[in-house]
């Protein structure tokens, strides 16, 4: 989730146009566009696979520490060091103590993947030193609720206060659950329309192609992305898969009014973050925020706000692409590369909406339902299953990718990262069926094994 390193006053929203500039601002030429990639995995200590808590000897305070030999330079909350700011962009907590890396916004796939690996290169070394070590899939396998630690994030504790009054698994999401994202940039509203319409259909094909997370507690859950089902009763009022953008007039006007109707969490005032749990950001906008009465937002507020929506694809100044499980590095670097693929080249981007814009709203809810549990079974529009479907959007990548013509010193292109993904297709199986078939199999059940086997 985003962590706030920017505490510089912030200009008061004057109207309307206030709030669509924070999307219209992020316009950029095509030479311009970024690939900004954002990864979790899970802590736990070599010894017992115990989740750290923040306070306790070696545990996530001293990996933060730890990590400042490298260059990175804390940032604080209420005296806690609770996110790292540096030239690969920020290291952040997770409510429970997952560790993400904020990646800067890059070139190319070969910065992006090479910024990977020194994060991973520096983590793994701390954690080799405090007996730490990382496990990349979508779900904490083993891990009850109370089992988990809780960072001291302001923002947490009023998330964690308010997510049971408004989905069942809320919790899960915020304490048992990691991803990997990417961000992207537009150059016009009618290009954010069609990146956001492509990105949003074809979003359960990345749930699909990156589903990892099939263990709850110990056992099989009964799905192959549950990080992904968690979604569906987390809170209803600012997830899902968002039907008005593909209706007619969808743009950053239709979009602020949706951001408008998610319920606030908070106010960030004075360094501490003030519960507005539920409350109206429309009513901020007329003065009438009964935590703040008579003040009136910022933009810095309006940012925030921003940045408590959950739907699969998320607009601020640029595109967030939300609907994968975490998962090792090849995979880290395959989540942009698809969805650069995709989206940053004009023919790629025509095909890929040509393969999608035909789909209904219902198409649109149905195969969103069905991937969670059938990964690459599920089935498109005309009774194509994913993995038909598949081989086709990463044809589309690929070919948007060797378009795009960013060579690495080998000479290689950026297609390279895809295949991870048509590995995947190719052997038909998602990796949470692959983690099934050995946890049924050569595991003889033994969950454990998990640790060795999908650790960075």
């Amino acid at each position: 989730m985003t962590t706030r390193t920017d505490t510089s006053a912030s200009p008061e929203i004057e109207g309307r146009a206030d709030l669509i500039s924070v999307f219209s601002k992020g316009e950029k030429p095509k030479d311009r566009w970024r690939i900004g990639t954002e990864h979790e995995k899970f802590v736990y200590r070599k010894e017992d696979h115990r989740a750290p808590s923040y306070d306790e000897p070696g545990g996530i305070r001293d990996l933060l520490a730890g990590l400042t030999e490298y260059g990175w330079t804390p940032v604080e909350e209420g005296g806690h060091v609770i996110a790292l700011a540096g030239k690969d962009g920020t290291v952040s907590l997770e409510p429970a103590g997952q560790l993400e890396l904020s990646g800067a916004p890059l070139e190319n796939l070969h910065e992006t993947c090479a910024e990977t690996g020194r994060h991973l290169e520096q983590v793994k070394a701390v954690g080799d030193r405090l007996g730490l070590g990382y496990l990349g899939v979508g779900l904490w396998p083993d891990k009850t609720r109370d089992e988990l630690p809780i960072m001291p994030k302001g923002r947490y504790a009023i998330m964690l206060r308010h997510m049971p009054r408004v989905g069942t698994m809320g919790l899960d999401m915020m304490l048992r659950t990691c991803t990997i994202q990417v961000n992207l940039d537009y150059a016009s509203e009618a290009d954010m329309v069609k990146k956001f319409r492509v990105g949003l259909a074809l979003q359960p094909f990345a749930t699909a192609l990156f589903a990892a997370s099939p263990f709850l507690e110990g056992k099989p859950n009964g799905f192959l992305s549950y990080r992904s089902h968690i979604w569906t009763d987390t809170d209803p009022g600012r997830t899902g898969m968002l039907p008005f953008v593909f209706e007619g007039g969808f743009g950053y006007e239709r979009y602020a009014d949706y951001a408008l109707d998610v319920p606030m969490y908070f106010v960030f005032r004075d360094g501490k973050y003030i519960d507005a749990a539920g409350l109206s950001f429309r009513d901020f906008l007329d003065g009438k925020l009964s935590v703040l009465p008579g003040e009136r937002p910022t933009i810095a507020d309006w940012t925030d706000h921003l940045s408590t929506a959950f739907p699969e694809v998320r607009l601020k100044s640029f595109l967030e692409m939300r609907g994968a499980d975490g998962g090792p590095w090849n995979r880290i670097c395959a989540l942009p590369a698809i969805w650069v693929g995709l989206l940053y080249d004009q023919g790629a981007l025509d095909a890929a909406w040509d393969l999608v814009k035909h789909w209904t709203i219902e198409d649109h809810r149905r195969i969103r339902a069905e991937v969670p549990k059938l990964g690459l079974a599920a089935t498109g529009p005309r009774g194509r299953d994913f993995r038909t479907l598949g081989g086709l959007v990463l044809d589309i990548a690929e070919g948007g990718l060797k378009a795009r013509a960013r060579f690495n010193g080998a000479g290689d292109d950026e297609s390279g990262f895809l295949q991870p993904l048509r590995d995947i297709i190719a052997r038909g199986k998602t990796p949470a069926e692959v983690l099934l078939d050995r946890y049924h199999g050569e595991w003889g059940g033994d969950l454990s094994k998990i640790y060795e086997a999908k650790s960075f």
